[in-house]
């Protein structure tokens, strides 16, 4: 028995599945998973099965009839995605749908949906009884989830981390942005969901080491070299340097490592205040 990552349409998470005989990578199979049946794509080598864990199952290579089975429910869910909008809005309820999909024997259909407060769904529920013979699930998700299933673009004008590549949502906080000596603007820190952009992440730890080499901001220092001595006001990590407030009331751009402390002041103390 082996394992083999799989991915579905609407993340970019590789999920394990048990498989008896491996499969290329980008052949699309059918897997039983938590929901049921689904199509997914295979997406990395087979390995040998650890001893323990719980996975899903490969059933099969997608077939034709399958892939086209699986386009037509896709349209069907679209169908009642924005049915389910309208409904919504003539009910006022404040809810927001994200996305429907079916399981390939179309036995279950699942709703994202998203709401500020706990609200009652029955209604809708109620709604859907007259278009499908499905089981019905409703499933709450966060503003990341939902960008990560309806797919954006990023500041950079790629396609979003979360609906790209991230295969989970690690914490990012403000502490971050101040690191990478960023202007704390909510606009161009949060990303299309809302949240904190999940890319301050990635280089933070490179900022972290580079920040130790540099004094801290407001910190007293003298240049060797020409004797001058002020305040940091602004911290460049990635050149090396610093700008300081002299005593004589310029602004000088002076490399870090000609930079001595006065008065016991000391380098960058990363993970505390006096960074940003």
């Amino acid at each position: 028995m082996y394992i083999q990552p799989v991915r579905f349409e609407r993340s970019p998470q590789l999920h394990p599945m048990m498989t008896e005989t491996p499969y290329g990578v980008g052949v699309r199979v059918v897997v039983q998973g938590k929901r049921g049946p689904e199509v997914a794509t295979v997406r990395g080598e087979a390995e040998t099965m650890p001893g323990t864990g719980r996975f899903g199952m490969i059933l099969s290579v997608a077939t034709a009839s399958d892939l086209e089975r699986w386009a037509e429910l896709g349209r069907e869910a679209e169908d009642l995605k924005w049915l389910l909008r309208a409904r919504a809005r003539t009910r006022g309820l404040p809810v927001k749908i994200v996305a429907a999909e079916y399981t390939l024997d179309a036995s279950l259909l699942t709703v994202s949906y998203s709401a500020e407060e706990r609200i009652e769904l029955s209604a809708l529920i109620q709604d859907l009884r007259g278009h499908t013979r499905a089981r019905i699930n409703f499933a709450a998700v966060g503003p990341r989830e939902q960008a990560m299933m309806i797919g954006t673009l990023g500041a950079c004008g790629r396609e979003n981390c979360s609906s790209h590549h991230l295969q989970e949502f690690a914490p990012v906080s403000i502490r971050m942005a101040r690191d990478q000596q960023l202007p704390l603007n909510p606009e161009k820190l949060s990303g299309p969901c809302g949240r904190l952009l999940c890319c301050l992440q990635f280089e933070h730890t490179q900022y972290l080491g580079l920040l130790q080499d540099i004094p801290r901001k407001n910190a007293k220092v003298c240049h060797d070299g020409s004797g001058a001595c002020g305040k940091v006001v602004k911290l460049h990590p990635l050149r090396g340097t610093v700008d300081i407030y002299t005593d004589t009331g310029l602004i000088a751009d002076l490399p870090a490592a000609e930079l001595r402390p006065v008065k016991g002041e000391g380098k960058q103390e990363t993970g505390k205040e006096g960074r940003s």
